[in-house]
C-alpha cells in the first residue's frame, strides 16, 4: 500500500457465526498497521460478538432493512470518514457502503461475472470468494493480496464476568465442579435436533456427575424448543436460554468441560473459546461452515464424513444418507422444515462423541500439568 491507513472500516453485514469469522481479518489488519483504528460496520444486534475485541474501536451499525432516511444518514456518516475500508462480503450494500467510506477499498468478489462487474474497479486489492471454500480462507487470501500477515485466529468477544457472579447465576460454583453447555435451539428449526437426543444426552452427563447448563436465544419459538425438552428430563438443568449476551456466554464456555450444539453461531463461539465442541452438522456444508478452532483450522474439513476431529472441535454427520449435505433449507425447503439428516442422528453417536472429547480433553490437561 502507498502509505499505512490509520482508519479502517470492515463491513460485515451478516449474522453472528459470520461476523465472528471476520475476527482473524480484524486481527490481521490490526497486527500490520501500528497505532491503526478499526472500527466495524454491523447489522444491528450482532454487535455483541465483538464484545471486549480489543483489536476494534468502535461499531457502527445499520438496520437489516434500513428506511431511506435511515440509509442516508448511514451515506453521509460514513462519507470519506476512512483511509481505507475493507469489505468483507461480496453482496452490493457492503460495496456501496465500502465505497463511500474510503477512497480506498480491497475485498472480497462474487464469481459470477454479473454480479462482481462493477465491483471489481473500485476495489485496489481484490479477491474472488470461492463457492466451495470457507470464508476464513478468501480472508487469508485477501489479507496476501494486500501483502499482510494473516493471522488465524478466531477472536471470541468476553465480558469479563468475574467467578462469583457465575456461582451465583448457575447455583453451583463452577470452579469446583464440572459443567457442560449444551445449546438445544438454532435460530432455525431445520437445523435442530431431536428432543429424545438431548433427553439421552443430559441423562448421560448426569450420570457421569457433570453439571448442565443450556444457553439460547430468546426468540419464542427457540424457548419453546428448550422448554419443550426440558419438560421430559429428570437431570437437574440450569437454564439460561435467553439471559446471556454473547460475551457472557463465551465467558461461560471458556470453563465448560464439554459444548455440544448444532450448526449455530455458539458452536462457532465454542470452537473459538478452544472448548471441548461436538457440533451435529445436517444440511449445512463443513468445508464452507464448519467451526474454526481458536489457532485456526490445520486442515480443511471434508464435505461429509461421519466425524470430523479439528483441535477441539468434533463434527458429526449423518452420513448414511446420500443427500448430506444438501446445503438446503432443510427437507421441506424452509426455515421451519425438519431435516431428516439430524432426525436420524442417534443419542449414542453424539454421546459417544461427546465421551472422547472429554476423555481427550482430561488427558491433554494430564499431560500439561506434568
Amino acid at each position: 500500500m502507498a502509505s499505512p491507513p490509520r482508519s479502517i472500516l470492515v463491513v460485515s453485514l451478516r449474522y453472528f457465526g459470520d461476523v465472528l469469522l471476520t475476527t482473524p481479518l480484524i486481527r490481521s489488519l490490526r497486527r500490520a498497521f501500528d497505532g491503526v483504528a478499526i472500527d466495524v460496520l454491523l447489522i444491528a444486534g450482532t454487535e455483541g460478538i465483538l464484545e471486549g475485541n480489543t483489536d476494534v474501536r468502535e461499531i457502527l451499525t445499520v438496520a437489516e432493512r434500513p428506511t431511506a432516511a435511515g440509509h442516508l444518514a448511514l451515506l453521509r456518516r460514513l462519507w470519506r470518514r476512512y483511509d481505507l475500508a475493507v469489505i468483507a462480503e461480496t453482496g452490493d450494500r457492503p460495496h456501496l457502503y465500502g465505497f463511500v467510506a474510503a477512497r480506498r477499498r480491497a475485498g472480497l468478489l462474487p464469481p459470477e461475472y454479473g454480479k462482481r462487474w462493477w465491483k471489481g474497479p473500485l476495489l485496489r486489492h481484490a479477491v474472488e470468494s470461492a463457492p466451495q471454500q470457507p470464508r476464513v480462507e478468501s480472508y487469508r487470501r485477501l489479507a496476501q493480496a494486500m501483502a499482510l500477515p494473516f493471522a488465524p485466529e478466531v477472536v471470541a468477544p468476553t465480558a469479563g464476568s468475574p467467578a462469583p457472579a457465575w456461582t451465583a447465576r448457575l447455583g453451583f460454583d463452577p470452579g469446583r465442579e464440572a459443567y457442560v453447555v449444551l445449546h438445544l435451539a438454532p435460530r432455525f428449526r431445520y437445523k435442530r435436533w431431536h428432543a429424545e437426543g438431548w433427553r439421552s444426552l443430559i441423562a448421560w452427563l448426569d450420570a457421569r456427575g457433570l453439571r448442565v447448563a443450556v444457553t439460547g436465544g430468546s426468540e419464542p419459538g427457540e424457548r419453546e424448543y428448550v422448554a419443550q425438552v426440558l419438560a421430559g428430563c429428570a437431570a437437574p438443568v440450569v437454564d439460561l436460554s435467553g439471559e446471556l449476551r454473547f460475551a457472557e456466554t463465551a465467558d461461560l464456555l471458556r470453563g465448560a468441560a464439554l459444548y455440544v450444539g448444532p450448526d449455530t453461531a455458539t458452536s462457532h463461539l465454542a470452537a473459538a473459546c478452544g472448548t471441548p465442541a461436538v457440533v451435529l452438522f445436517g444440511p449445512t456444508d463443513p468445508r464452507l461452515w464448519g467451526p474454526i478452532p481458536r489457532a485456526g483450522l490445520e486442515r480443511p474439513y471434508e464435505k461429509v464424513a461421519p466425524c470430523q476431529r479439528r483441535a477441539n472441535v468434533t463434527l458429526l454427520q449423518e452420513d448414511t444418507l446420500p443427500c448430506v449435505p444438501c446445503q438446503q433449507e432443510g427437507c421441506d425447503r424452509h426455515r421451519e422444515s425438519h431435516s431428516a439428516c439430524l432426525d436420524r442422528m442417534s443419542a449414542e453417536r453424539v454421546i459417544a462423541a461427546a465421551r472422547a472429547a472429554i476423555d481427550a480433553s482430561v488427558a491433554g490437561a494430564a499431560r500439561t500439568s506434568r
